[in-house]
């Protein structure tokens, strides 16, 4: 079974960074593609970002120039860096499998609450 930890959130301004971070249980990066996800209040859940086992990645169009996803793999740790945060940002964020299939389905950790406010 996999878990993972989100961490990283926060209250910040609009404009303002803020930089994720989830910690995997277990060694999966070599087989899998990762990605981060969101989910606002009244909305569904939305994957925001991802990298594949080739290292590629790629951003939902509303992030952008905004966001990074990277991993340290010694470290079983996957990161988000958001940079030019706006109020519309504002969710819970999730780490998971790229797409969350099967058992990933039962994943979902705690997630980690950012908010962007003035």
């Amino acid at each position: 079974q996999v878990q993972f930890v989100e961490s990283g959130g926060g209250l910040v301004q609009p404009g303002g960074s803020l930089r994720l971070s989830c910690k995997i249980s277990g060694s999966i990066f070599s087989g899998v593609d990762m990605g981060w996800y969101r989910q606002a209040p009244g909305k569904q859940r939305e994957l925001v970002a991802s990298m594949g086992t080739s290292g590629r990645t790629n951003y939902r169009d509303s992030v952008k120039g905004r966001f990074a996803i990277s991993t340290n793999s010694a470290k079983n740790t996957l990161y988000l860096q958001m940079s030019s945060l706006k109020p519309e940002d504002t969710a819970v964020y999730y780490c998971n499998r790229d797409p969350p299939i099967g058992p990933w389905a039962d994943y979902w950790g705690q997630g980690t609450q950012v908010t962007v406010s003035s």
